[in-house]
């Protein structure tokens, strides 16, 4: 497929009728054209057929933000190998036909294609990438149904919807903390996005969704089938991660946990499949989590790890990657332990001495890793931390360079250079201690000084924490 010119330019996306001008469209040119004779046609002429929801779905103007959304996240393809930069191409040649399928009922998603993502504890997260069509259908489905659910959804929710985040979960959490409720339950469900219940589900959506050719198109993605070494397996249950709709239908379903949990009065916090519940006592904080792993695995027919759910107190507690301490008689964030050690393996990866790559590349990216952690962890206390890491990650650099000089001679007319006498310079090029063993010596402390290393582009984690905490 030919890729259209000017792709990135103002688009003008008039392609027939799928979507519309990006910008300066005369209002009286963006609606959806008539389709009064094809909803005729649908297989549903029941009630929920007139609702329109389908064809507000299908609308040029929804179906134009729902292609830019999908075009900017980019992604890999699905089974088809069709790339994101090819989408235009296609839908300016069958986006009206695509467009009739849908309305009538004969579309049918494509498999996904399984992508498996090793986990930090050893296990892995399984994916569901779909086509990029189907990526953008689902783009489309999910913003109409977002304002829907959003006035529904409670606010201990935070995770995948508008203008919340993984940290509002965890300032939450703090507060919590801090009023008494020191006792977590922390509920871990098996596997939940493969497990999801599709009847269950269904039942929920049926619930505030009546037009039933998009309950019909939301069941067809949800038996849509996983490609596995050129074998596609049906799916019976669950909503695989990795596209568009899964994170709301996943909100869906565990608004019915929220819901009860608001009904008991418990305070919790909830990010996706993750969540907290906390209570003033041990004997509450066991016969909560026996109370809600019931409800659990009878109403809403999910399975709940017994093993990773566990009552625990706050500092040991493992929360999105943050945990707490108390300092003077009051809870505090901090960055968990094995968060950290998973930011250090990140780093070392961009420091192996046998890499190959640019001392220039490998400053670029540590700056990527550290901007992104530290914009994640930064609502933690992590100045001790952050110094701390620093000093470990200038060794790492200074073992790089010096593995860079490699010979002798070239070691020593650079240690000259930095300003280290001659006979020094000579007796340290000679030495036979290990790389990382000299990366920690005065003499490279003295010459690779920490000014010259942030000369040359290394960024300072304590230095990012500090500018973003002036800003917050």
């Amino acid at each position: 497929m030919k890729d259209a010119k000017g792709h990135g330019k103002s688009i003008q996306l008039r392609l027939e009728g799928f979507l519309h001008e990006d910008k300066g469209e005369p209002e009286n040119n963006v609606e959806a054209p008539s389709i009064t004779s094809t909803s005729e046609r649908g297989r549903n002429d029941d009630k929920g057929c007139s609702e329109g929801m389908l064809e507000k779905i299908l609308s040029k103007d929804n179906m134009n933000k729902a292609y830019k959304k999908v075009k900017a996240n980019k992604g890999a393809p699905g089974i088809d190998g069709m790339k994101v930069e090819e989408l235009f191409g296609y839908l300016r040649q069958h986006g009206e036909e695509l467009r009739q399928e849908l309305l009538e009922g004969r579309y049918t998603p494509k498999s996904v294609r399984r992508k498996e993502i090793p986990k930090p504890d050893g296990g892995k997260r399984l994916l569901g990438i779909p086509t990029s069509i189907d990526r953008v259908i689902q783009q489309s489905i999910a913003q109409v149904l977002t304002p829907i659910y959003e006035k529904k959804f409670v606010d201990n929710s935070y995770g995948f919807r508008p203008l919340r985040d993984a940290k509002q979960a965890i300032r939450k959490s703090k507060e919590y903390l801090n009023k008494g409720h020191t006792w977590v339950v922390d509920i871990d469900l098996e596997r939940y996005f493969d497990t999801v219940n599709h009847d269950k589900l269904m039942r929920i959506i049926s619930k505030d969704v009546k037009d039933g050719r998009v309950i019909s198109l939301i069941r067809k993605y949800l038996k849509s089938g996983v490609m596995v070494n050129g074998v596609v397996i049906e799916t019976e249950e669950g909503t695989p991660q990795g596209g568009p709709l899964s994170p709301l239908l996943s909100n869906i379903m565990l608004h019915e946990l929220d819901v009860e949990l608001t009904k008991r009065g418990h305070k919790f916090c909830r990010y996706a499949d993750d969540c907290n519940i906390y209570v003033k006592s041990e004997k509450s904080a066991y016969r909560v989590m026996e109370s809600i792993t019931k409800y659990i695995e009878k109403k809403l027919k999910l399975k709940v790890n017994s093993k990773k759910s566990k009552v625990v107190r706050p500092w040991d507690l493992k929360y999105l990657g943050f945990s707490f301490y108390v300092k003077e008689e009051k809870y505090e964030i901090r960055v968990h332990g094995k968060s950290i050690k998973e930011f250090k393996k990140k780093l070392k990866g961009e420091t192996k001495r046998s890499s190959g790559r640019s001392m220039a590349y490998r400053l670029s990216r540590i700056k990527q890793i550290i901007t992104g952690w530290t914009n994640y962890y930064g609502i933690a206390n992590m100045k001790s931390v952050a110094g701390s890491l620093d000093g470990w990650l200038r060794r790492r650099i200074r073992m790089c360079i010096w593995k860079e000089w490699k010979k002798i001679k070239t070691k020593h007319e650079n240690l000259v250079k930095l300003g280290l006498n001659t006979y020094k310079a000579w007796e340290y090029a000679n030495t036979r201690k290990g790389y990382w063993r000299i990366s920690n010596s005065p003499i490279l402390s003295m010459t690779l000084t920490n000014k010259r290393l942030k000369e040359m582009g290394l960024t300072s984690i304590l230095e990012t924490y500090n500018l973003k905490h002036q800003f917050c």
